[in-house]
């Protein structure tokens, strides 16, 4: 079972993706913020990490740049209610996978992670 780890400081975020994923067959964590997140990786792995771009305390860039330094194979989708091109392009730039706009469509989200975990493990790459 693929293990996603859902970062978001908006519980009604992190419940309903906890839900769809769930029944989607996936054991789902998560965390209210970058560090949480970070601490939870330390325990333990997953396969794919959703994250939201605006948080408190380590925003979803800083985030993305901390775990490029200590988990540098990490597969991630950025998701956030503020889309802008900068951090679109830095978002890309630390080797997101993909940037999605809130409110999350469910097709869009399960295209995406099927896309992902259809490509070979060890490829990491911008797009």
């Amino acid at each position: 079972m693929k293990r996603i780890l859902v970062v978001d400081d908006e519980e009604n975020t992190r419940i309903a993706l906890t839900r769809l994923l769930s029944r989607e067959g996936y054991e789902v964590q998560t965390a209210a913020n970058g560090l949480e997140a970070l601490n939870r990786l330390r325990q333990c792995s997953a396969e794919l990490i959703i994250t939201d771009l605006n948080m408190p305390e380590m925003n979803g860039l800083a985030f993305l740049r901390e775990l490029n330094r200590e988990f540098p194979s990490s597969n991630v989708i950025m998701i956030t209610a503020f889309g802008e091109v900068e951090s679109y392009l830095e978002a890309l730039n630390l080797g997101v996978f993909e940037y999605l706009n809130k409110p999350l469509r469910v097709e869009e989200l399960r295209k995406v992670m099927g896309k992902m975990f259809s490509r070979p493990a060890a490829v990491k790459e911008n797009h």
